[in-house]
């Protein structure tokens, strides 16, 4: 039999809640999640389907005190703020600027493909693409950082467990360093240490012997470092949830299992990975989350010669001195798509084992 809905398990000396009590409860956090999630994510929707408003240019004719004159063409600073302050979303573009060149490039890929190139070829102009570019690298630092991170954080979980008491706080407070650096601070120091007159950097020219040796001088090298940096800034994370989890264990299981024989690996195999199995779940929903928005490392690096992403495509948008709203508009809803995408096989994997349990 399934459970009663929440509203009428939240109960009051054995009675049900009534329902108008139960919206006064949930009704901070409904008006908290419109304003500050469902607003401004329609906000930006809007936004996509409009781009900027051209500018008005103006022919002036310049003539000198002795006669001869030039005609230029200048901007008319006064009419273009006067039809951008009456039309402030600027022009209706439609679906047009989520096809065009710097998005999904709908007419440049028609071209490519009827070039009947190889295989090969279709995909490295693909890839020159700046929105496909910026989509490559962050499926790619989302499909390799996540599973890499979660497990870094469980082995150290599995290690820190099994420490003396008086050694955990020490051996936790150091795992927890690249938590505590704001990611952004943390880039940049790898980036200082990776340099050719950084510690790394200079170290790595002097085993291979080559004074000329780059971490950043391909963009081989360069996606290596942010995606280890990657999996050194999520680790923590992995570890906190999965240690606290390991806490949970039933002991009683666990002795039972190496009364029976078992090894470290088959009780780890056999009764911690099935118990932390929901974490894992709740780790990998965060960390793509969070990865899929990759953006401080590729600005503190100054990678965005090499690899760039989506969250980096929107920052480029809005940080010129033409800001574009539309554009940076159009980027967004995307990221929100692909991340929408990702998530929905585990979350309806989720969804069917809650509906298994309650049946």
């Amino acid at each position: 039999m399934r459970p009663l809905p929440f509203y009428f398990a939240l109960t009051t000396r054995g009675r049900a809640v009534p329902h108008r009590t139960f919206f006064a409860f949930i009704l901070p956090s409904i008006v908290a999640m419109l304003l500050f999630i469902a607003l401004p994510i329609v906000s930006v929707i809007v936004q996509s389907f409009y781009i900027e408003h051209q500018q008005v240019l103006v022919e002036v004719e310049n003539c000198q005190p002795f006669g001869g004159c030039t005609k230029t063409v200048r901007v008319d600073a006064a009419a273009t703020a006067e039809i951008k302050a009456s039309d402030p979303l600027g022009r209706f573009n439609g679906l047009g600027t989520y096809l065009n060149r710097s998005h999904l490039a709908v007419d440049e890929i028609g071209v490519i493909f009827a070039s009947n190139t190889g295989l090969g070829d279709i995909v490295a102009r693909i890839y020159n693409l700046p929105f496909y570019k910026a989509l490559a690298f962050t499926l790619a630092f989302c499909a390799i950082v996540t599973p890499l991170a979660m497990l870094l954080g469980f082995a150290i979980a599995l290690a820190v467990d099994a420490l003396p008491r008086l050694t955990k706080g020490p051996v936790i407070f150091f795992s927890l360093l690249p938590m505590i650096i704001t990611p952004l601070i943390g880039s940049l120091i790898l980036y200082w240490m990776i340099n050719p007159q950084g510690i790394l950097g200079a170290t790595l020219q002097q085993i291979f012997h080559d004074p000329n040796l780059s971490l950043r001088g391909s963009p081989a090298l360069t996606w290596l470092t942010l995606l280890f940096y990657g999996v050194w800034s999520n680790a923590p994370f992995s570890f906190v949830v999965f240690y606290a989890g390991l806490q949970t264990v039933p002991g009683d299981t666990l002795e039972s299992a190496m009364i029976d024989g078992a090894s470290r690996w088959e009780r780890i195999r056999y009764v911690i990975i099935p118990h932390l199995a929901p974490l894992a779940t709740f780790v990998a929903l965060v960390q793509v989350m969070d990865n899929f928005r990759v953006f401080e490392p590729i600005v503190g690096f100054s990678a965005e010669a090499n690899a760039t992403s989506l969250s980096w495509l929107v920052y480029n948008d809005l940080s010129g001195d033409s800001q574009l709203f539309g554009s940076a508009g159009a980027t967004s809803v995307l990221t929100i798509i692909g991340i929408i995408i990702l998530l929905t096989p585990v979350l309806l994997r989720t969804w069917r084992e809650f509906n298994q349990k309650v049946v």
